[in-house]
């Protein structure tokens, strides 16, 4: 059975304080979102990250987004008590586009994030 749009809207507004944390260069409302055990996966200019959030949260706090920076998210897919969303960015730091996976539990009555994966497109990979 589809989950009805109001849970979407859930999922899609904690999404966005991903997008808040990144586009202000301050982990403060992702730090809202991501549970204190979630992991990291991806690429940064072709150096792979892995394990703790917090490696998230130091990138976000010592890179501002830029003034041209954009973002947009999806919800990909959801279930009763998971969904996926994936978040479109552009110009990170003024040059990185990303495309992010989150992975969302809902715990407790609330969507928290509990997985980033991410690629950081190659036209943007810093030699």
């Amino acid at each position: 059975m589809r989950a009805p749009i109001s849970e979407y809207k859930a999922v899609e507004e904690a999404a966005m304080k991903f997008v808040k944390s990144v586009a202000e260069g301050n982990s403060r409302y992702a730090r809202e979102l991501f549970t204190e055990d979630a992991v990291l996966f991806g690429y940064l200019d072709g150096e792979l990250e892995h394990g703790s959030i917090e490696q998230f949260y130091h990138n976000v706090d010592t890179v501002g987004a830029g003034a041209d920076f954009k973002a947009r998210v999806d919800v990909v897919s959801l279930e009763e008590t998971v969904a996926v969303v994936r978040v479109l960015e552009e110009k990170w730091g003024g040059r990185i586009d990303f495309t992010d996976y989150l992975l969302l539990m809902k715990i407790h009555g609330e969507w928290k994030c509990v997985a980033k994966a991410y690629n950081q497109n190659s036209d943007t990979i810093k030699k």
